[in-house]
Parts: C-alpha cells; sequence; structure tokens
C-alpha cells in the first residue's frame, strides 16, 4: 500500500478506534470515498464492493494498528487495491476483467488532499442528475449514492415501494454504464441547462434532513448539512442567481434547526420557537444572497421561497412578522410556480393577515379540489382555523385526519397532544 496508508505512528499500535469510531467515520466519509472510487474504478457496482471491502479492512486492521494518517486516503487506496485483486482472480472466468485490472492498476495514483471546485461528489451528484436518466432516476440515485439513504427511505419520500426505487437505482446505473455518461462536472457552458435538475435534488436532499419523510427523529441534520455543502460548491462554480436563491433558502431554514424542537425532541411551532436560538450567521448569510438573487431579476421559485423565509427570519417576534408581505410573495410564487401545497401555505398566511375564516374558506377550497386529500398538513392547518374559530368537533375530526396521515413519530406526538387538548377542554367545560 502506498505511505499515507500506513499507521500514522508505532505509538498508536494496539490503541486504535473502536468500531463505533469506525461507525462515525463511515457515517462522515464514506460517501466521498464512494465518490472518488466510481471516479477511480469507472462503475457504481465495483466502487460500492471496494468501499465495502476497504471498512471491512479498516474494521481489522485499525482497532490493532492504529488510525492511518489519513483515513479517507487509507480507505480509497485500500478499495481500489482490492477492486483490482479481485478483479484479477475473477479473471480466470473473464479474460476482459484482467485487461480492466492491468488498465485500473497502470493509472497514477491521485493526488488525494486535492480539495478544489472539482469535488468528486460534485461529478457524482452531476453524473447521478445526467438528463440521459428518468427524472425519477435522478434523484433517486442521488439520494442513494451522493447521500447513502436506504432504499426504504427513499421509497418513503417518493410514496413508492422499495423494490420500485430499488428498480430505478439498477436501471440508472445499467444507463450509466451503457451510454458511456461521462463522469464529470460539466463544462461552463453545459452548467445552465443542466442545473435545474441538479437543483432539484440537493432541495429533496435537504428536505428529507430539515424534516425527514417518517421516522422517530424530526431533523437528520447530515443531510442538511451536506445539502448546503453542495450548495456552496455548486456558487462557487457557477454564480447563478436561482442557485443564489436555493442555498439562501436552505441556509434561512436551517438556521432554525434547534429552536424547532424541544429539549425531549418534541415538536415548537414556529410561533413558538425561542427565537433567540436561531442562527444569525445564516440569516445574515441567507438573507444577504436573497438580496444578490432578486437584485438580478433572473430569479425563480427558490428564490421567492426564500424572500418569504427572509421574512420571518426578519421578524423579532411572531406577532411583528409581516404577513402582508408574505401572502403577496405567495402571490407571486403562484404565478412562477402554481402548487397546491404554495397555496396552502398562502391559506395559513391568508388566516394571520385576515383571519382564520379566511384561511379557511381557501383550505375548503382545496380540499374540494381532492389534491391534498392525503397530506396531513392541509389537516393539520384546518384542524387549527377551526379550533381558533370554535369548530371543536370539526377540529376534532380534521386533527385525526392528519393524525392519521402523518408519518413522522414527533409530529404524531404534537397532533395527538392537540387532540388531547381539546377533550381536555370539552370535560373541564
Amino acid at each position: 500500500m502506498p505511505e499515507h496508508g500506513r499507521p500514522c505512528s508505532s505509538e498508536h499500535a494496539g490503541n486504535g478506534p473502536t468500531l463505533a469510531e469506525v461507525d462515525i467515520l463511515y457515517r462522515t466519509q464514506s460517501r466521498r470515498v464512494l465518490a472518488t472510487l466510481i471516479r477511480l474504478l469507472g462503475d457504481f457496482e465495483l466502487a460500492e464492493e471496494a468501499l465495502h471491502d476497504a471498512f471491512i479492512a479498516a474494521v481489522q486492521q485499525w482497532p490493532r494498528d492504529g488510525l492511518p494518517s489519513n483515513p479517507r486516503a487509507w480507505l480509497v487506496s485500500t478499495g481500489r487495491f482490492k477492486a483490482i485483486d479481485g478483479l484479477r482472480r475473477r479473471a480466470r472466468f473473464d479474460a476482459s476483467l484482467s485487461l480492466l485490472a492491468d488498465q485500473l492498476d497502470g493509472r497514477d495514483e491521485p493526488e488525494w488532499e486535492r480539495e478544489d471546485l472539482e469535488d468528486d461528489r460534485l461529478r457524482l451528484i452531476f453524473t447521478c442528475c445526467h438528463p440521459t436518466l428518468p427524472a425519477d432516476a435522478q434523484v433517486a440515485l442521488t439520494l442513494r449514492e451522493v447521500c447513502d439513504l436506504k432504499t426504504e427511505e427513499i421509497a418513503r419520500a417518493f410514496l413508492a415501494s422499495p423494490s420500485t426505487i430499488a428498480q430505478r437505482i439498477v436501471r440508472a446505473k445499467q444507463k450509466i454504464r451503457e451510454a458511456g455518461i461521462p463522469y464529470r462536472v460539466p463544462t461552463r457552458d453545459e452548467l445552465p441547462a443542466r442545473l435545474d435538475n441538479v437543483l432539484r435534488v440537493i432541495y429533496l436532499v435537504f428536505n428529507e434532513g430539515y424534516s425527514a419523510s417518517s421516522g422517530r427523529e424530526l431533523t437528520r441534520a447530515d443531510l442538511s448539512a451536506e445539502a448546503i455543502r453542495l450548495g456552496h460548491l455548486l456558487l462557487e462554480l457557477l454564480p447563478d442567481p436561482e442557485l443564489m436563491g436555493l442555498l439562501a433558502l436552505m441556509l434561512l431554514h436551517d438556521s432554525r434547526r434547534a429552536a424547532r424542537t424541544d429539549e425531549a425532541g418534541e415538536l415548537v411551532r414556529l410561533d413558538e420557537q425561542d427565537r433567540s436560538r436561531w442562527s444569525q450567521a445564516q440569516i445574515a448569510e441567507g438573507a444577504a444572497l436573497v438580496e444578490r438573487a432578486l437584485a438580478s431579476r433572473r430569479f425563480g421559485p427558490y428564490t421567492v421561497q426564500a424572500a418569504i423565509v427572509a421574512v420571518h427570519a426578519k421578524a423579532s417576534s411572531a406577532a411583528q412578522t409581516d404577513w402582508a408581505q408574505i401572502v403577496a410573495l405567495y402571490d407571486l410564487l403562484l404565478r412562477i410556480s402554481p402548487s397546491p401545497v404554495i397555496e396552502l401555505n398562502r391559506a395559513v398566511a391568508l388566516a394571520m393577515r385576515d383571519g382564520a375564516e379566511v384561511g379557511l374558506a381557501a383550505i375548503d377550497r382545496l380540499l374540494a379540489r381532492g389534491e391534498l386529500r392525503d397530506y396531513h398538513l392541509l389537516h393539520s392547518a384546518r384542524a387549527d382555523f377551526c379550533r381558533r374559530l370554535g369548530r371543536l368537533d370539526e377540529a376534532r375530526e380534521a386533527y385525526r385526519a392528519a393524525l392519521g396521515l402523518a408519518q413522522l413519530e414527533p409530529e404524531k406526538r404534537f397532533l395527538q397532544q392537540r387532540l388531547d387538548e381539546l377533550d381536555a377542554g370539552q370535560r373541564e367545560a
């Protein structure tokens, strides 16, 4: 193995990392290692097998020999070596594999410490989002390969079966291999046309981290941080106004992360959050990006959404929120990118500006159309408006509907608490 693959010093021998520490390294570094292995080996399946073999070797060797001075380089080098060795063993049955092994072995070792805009994970995300792949496959492949989401997690986000998602991922990998899709960041001339898919995928990754699709935890900070990191890298590569808007949107949302749950991990509504816990650094960076994007006059829906979140961020309290400006921004957003979810969010803003009755009427129109009948947040909002209007039986019915549709455990507990409060109030009356 190369020099950087050796333990950092003999004094660490026998006092290496624990299995738990190796697991942490897997969660923080495995996607980087995989991205580099895909570049070096030229094949998703071969790289995934190499990643697996490298971490098995790490579990066996590091606790005994000590942590390498550069763990990521050790893992890449070990994975590459094991992939080549495996190809040579299998070459007894397929002579073409021997040639491939020789080709891979003949390539120069990469410069491990090189960190620039040609980041391997950017290569990976542009490959996963290549326009020759079906749109749903682009997202599924990126969430699996770039973000390490399990097939079951992706399936829940897509409201699809795990087998369907697995088939999409397998077919996407086959298409990349058979069509010879290049593993690179597009040129500056190509980037604008390729950017929309990438922005959509990055935001889906962020959303899975900011508000997990299901499970016990409300958020997955690692996914949101990865999406923000990718946004920063892309913005260095291409100062596009809508990319600025997307990065601003993610930063402004993420600035509230610490205040979104209490010490017990329970959900805290926006109007009840401790705003002193919001990250002022993220708010400042996000607000500046929004201003730059809006000033360009070439912005899109991400920028308008970011402007809405910026209005919330600027308010010193929930009572000081400029709801008239938020409604106007939602009107603009609906013209740019019409969506029933945006209509729902506008209805909530209308209720805050004009009263619960106005908001309820807007929600009932949405409900009558049927597009969001299975969306728990619509029923939750309707329950809240009915509660505020004293229509308690309707509120209970709507809370129960929301509870039956919610997938995230903290949201279920929040809705159950609201329902319990209504029942307690009825008993006291």
